[in-house]
């Protein structure tokens, strides 16, 4: 019987070759390369690394990326909770439309969401003159070409990475568990903070490193609706390979980029396997 089972994960371990010879050339070798320019152009050390650093300009895109990455995933967060639990409580009908709407805006171009909200927010779009006119505003916001646009128009593309996860999560809980709380005189707040929001945490923490770690990669959203002037990582690290064809550099922002982002996963790994346990 051992004979068999050695057999058996043997030609389960040989049926994994292509797929791991896979990933590995298309993409743990190209980062890879990558990784050895950051440290070997245009000499050996860790010079692009303490330019990229020490320089104000590139402190300031480092700030820029985690504070916007940081309040995408807080107001995705604030947002898709309550979002996600409406979805989860409502009947099969109204969830398969409201789930339809979500699918409808991830499936839409990228490029087509961001130039409708380009639109959307400059002085003399639909934003800027509903409030001039409910007399909210004496005269037209900038919205565009700042941080605010690209939150804005970032949170509207990650809403749905957050229900989708959470919505999930709620339809997994036990509703007896909310009715027996009911039952024994606790208040919908009391429900939320005691019963909701701790099984929910799972749900919170996938959401939430999924949003901010793609946040922190993003290109295209920010590149549009910030501008030069405020400028994140992925688009220096685009500008820097593209335009100055500097790959020490852009290699050491992108080994930044990486180890955030694995560390991130590591800790959000741990905190699950506590949970589990």
């Amino acid at each position: 019987m051992s004979g068999a089972s050695a057999a058996a994960k043997l030609n389960r371990t040989r049926a994994a070759w292509p797929a791991v010879a896979f990933l590995f050339v298309f993409f743990v070798l190209p980062v890879g390369v990558l990784m050895l320019r950051s440290v070997s152009d245009p000499s050996w050390g860790l010079q692009n690394f303490a330019e990229l650093l020490s320089g104000g300009t590139y402190a300031r895109i480092l700030f820029n990326t985690f504070l916007v990455a940081g309040t995408v995933t807080l107001v995705s967060l604030l947002i898709g909770y309550p979002l996600a639990w409406l979805i989860a409580i409502l009947p099969a009908g109204w969830q398969r439309l409201l789930l339809a709407i979500l699918f409808m805006s991830m499936w839409t171009s990228l490029l087509a969401r961001t130039y409708a909200w380009l639109v959307l927010l400059q002085r003399t779009g639909l934003i800027n003159r509903i409030l001039l006119q409910l007399g909210i505003i004496d005269a037209p916001l900038e919205l565009v070409n700042n941080l605010t646009g690209v939150v804005i128009g970032m949170t509207y593309i990650m809403l749905p990475f957050v229900v989708l996860p959470l919505q999930a999560t709620f339809a997994a809980i036990d509703p007896a568990l909310m009715h027996a709380g009911a039952i024994c005189g606790a208040s919908p707040f009391r429900l939320f903070r005691s019963v909701l929001l701790p099984l929910s945490l799972p749900g919170i923490g996938a959401a939430g490193l999924m949003v901010f770690v793609m946040s922190l990669g993003y290109y295209v959203t920010p590149a549009l609706l910030g501008g030069t002037q405020n400028m994140m990582l992925a688009e220096f690290i685009a500008q820097t390979v593209q335009s100055l064809l500097n790959w020490g550099l852009g290699g050491a922002a992108a080994a930044v980029l990486l180890t955030v982002t694995l560390a991130l996963y590591a800790v959000h790994s741990r905190y699950l396997e506590r949970e589990t346990r």
